[in-house]
C-alpha cells in the first residue's frame, strides 16, 4: 500500500484548477488553494501521472515484516449453547487439522462458558491437540465484554497463526472484536480454506454479490482470522478413543465485568432447518404460479424432502425466506438435492455446491446449472415432474406389495 503526498509548495494558481478537474472520482478539493484528498480517492495515481509536474507524489508505505515462525497452531472457537457444542465446531476443526498438517502445526480449540469441561471431553474425540477451557460463573451467559477479554488472554499465551470461527451469531459477533484487538483482518463466510507453506492462510470467499472468487491472504499480521458457515466444511468422523488434553485457564475477575446484564433468556422453539435436511426440492423462477408450488409439495412428500428455493420466490411469497439457499440465505449441504427451474447464478449454487448429489431439471441446456450438477435432464419440469412423481408412487405401491 501507499499514499498521495500533496506538495503544496509547487501549487500555484495557474495549476491548481487544473489538478482538481483530473480526478475521474472527484477526490482532489480545493480549500481556498490547499489542496486536500477526500475519501473518494481509490488511488488511480492519474493525478500524479497526467497532473501538473511534482504537485501530486505517491509513496510506498513500508510494513514491517512480522516473525511468523513465533506464532504456531491453529485455533478453533468452540460455538455453543449452555454447553452443547454447535456442529459448525466440528466441522472447523476437521478443516483445523487438514491445514494444520500442511504446516505441522497442532490444532487448538478454546471453550469459554461455565461448568463445561465435561463437554470439552468430545472434543478430543475429534483429534485437537489441547482444548483450553474458560469456565467461570460469570460466562454463564454470552455477553461480548468477558468473551473477548477471555478469547484475547488466550492467543496473547499460544499465540496461534490462524484462527476459525463459526459464522453463527455469537461467531459473527465475537470474531471482529478480537480481531480489532490485535488489530489483525478476518475474512468472513470463507467457502475454501488453505495454507501455505509459509503459514500464510489462504482465505476464499464469494464477492460483488457472488461474480468472482476472492482469495485473501493477510501475510504481515498474526493472527489470521476467518469465519465459516455451517454445512461448508466437512466434519471428520468421531474417534473412538481420545486425543490430546484440556488445560483449565483462569482470567482475573476485573476483566470478566459486562455492561451487559442478562436479565431473561426466552428459548426459541427446535427450528428444523433446511441446513439439516438430507434431502431438498429447490425451485427457482422456473415454476410459473405459486399454485404449482403444490406439485413440488408432492414429490418433496414424497420423498420426505424440505422444499427450498431462490430470492425470486422468497421476495414473491411462494417460500419462507428461512428456506432460501445462497449467499444471502442458508449454505446446505444435503445427500440429495433436485433442482427445478434454477438458472444457477453464482450466489445460489455457493450455497449449494457441496451437496453429494445434485440433480437438475432446466429446459434450458446451457443454464449454468448444469455445470454443478451430478446428473441433469434437459426438459420442461412441468413435464417432467409429474411423471417423477407418478414413478415413485407406483414403486411405491410395487414395495407395499410385497
Amino acid at each position: 500500500m501507499g499514499k498521495l503526498v500533496v506538495n503544496q509548495d509547487k501549487i500555484t494558481k495557474d495549476n491548481i484548477n487544473e489538478l482538481v478537474n483530473i480526478c475521474p472520482f472527484n477526490a482532489i478539493e480545493n480549500h481556498d488553494g490547499k489542496i486536500e484528498i477526500n475519501a473518494g480517492c481509490k488511488l488511480c495515481k492519474m493525478c500524479v501521472r497526467k497532473g501538473p509536474k511534482g504537485v501530486m507524489q505517491f509513496v510506498e508505505e513500508e510494513v514491517k515484516a512480522i516473525d511468523k515462525s513465533l506464532w504456531k497452531g491453529i485455533l478453533v472457537y468452540v460455538d455453543h449453547v449452555e454447553g452443547n457444542i454447535h456442529p459448525v465446531t466440528y466441522e472447523l476443526i476437521g478443516k483445523a487439522r487438514e491445514l494444520a498438517s500442511k504446516i505441522n502445526h497442532p490444532v487448538y480449540a478454546i471453550f469459554i462458558g461455565h461448568n463445561i469441561k465435561e463437554k470439552a471431553e468430545e472434543l478430543l474425540h475429534y483429534g485437537v491437540d489441547e482444548v483450553f477451557v474458560y469456565d467461570s460463573e460469570e460466562l454463564r451467559d454470552f455477553t461480548i465484554e468477558p468473551y473477548t477479554a477471555a478469547f484475547e488472554d488466550l492467543v496473547n499465551q499460544i499465540k496461534p497463526t490462524a484462527i476459525l470461527v463459526g459464522a453463527t451469531t455469537v461467531g459473527r459477533s465475537l470474531a471482529p472484536r478480537v480481531a480489532a484487538r490485535f488489530k489483525t483482518g478476518l475474512t468472513a463466510d470463507c467457502t475454501i480454506l488453505d495454507m501455505k507453506e509459509n503459514t500464510d492462510l489462504v482465505q476464499i470467499r464469494p464477492a460483488f454479490g457472488g461474480n468472482i472468487m476472492a482469495q485473501i491472504i493477510n501475510p504481515n499480521n498474526r493472527p489470521q482470522m476467518a469465519t465459516v458457515r455451517y454445512k461448508v466444511m466437512s466434519a471428520p468422523k468421531r474417534q473412538k478413543d481420545k486425543s490430546g488434553k484440556i488445560t483449565l485457564c483462569s482470567l482475573d475477575k476485573s476483566k470478566l465485568t459486562s455492561n451487559i446484564k442478562v436479565l431473561k433468556i426466552t428459548k426459541k422453539l427446535p427450528e428444523n432447518s433446511i441446513s439439516d435436511a438430507e434431502v431438498i426440492i429447490a425451485v427457482g423462477r422456473g415454476i410459473k404460479t405459486k399454485k404449482d408450488m403444490d406439485m413440488v409439495y408432492e414429490l418433496a412428500n414424497l420423498l420426505n424432502a424440505r422444499v427450498a428455493g431462490t430470492r425470486p420466490l422468497v421476495e414473491a411469497g411462494w417460500i419462507d425466506a428461512k428456506t432460501q439457499i445462497g449467499l444471502s440465505g442458508r449454505t446446505v449441504k444435503p445427500k440429495l438435492i433436485i433442482v427445478l427451474g434454477v438458472s444457477g447464478a453464482v450466489q445460489f449454487t455457493a450455497g449449494m455446491n457441496s451437496s453429494e448429489y445434485i440433480f437438475a431439471i432446466n429446459k434450458d441446456e446451457k443454464a449454468p446449472i448444469f455445470n454443478a450438477s451430478h446428473y441433469g435432464i434437459v426438459g420442461d419440469l412441468y413435464e417432467i415432474v409429474p411423471k417423477l412423481i407418478e414413478e415413485i408412487k407406483e414403486n411405491k405401491k410395487i414395495k407395499s406389495a410385497v
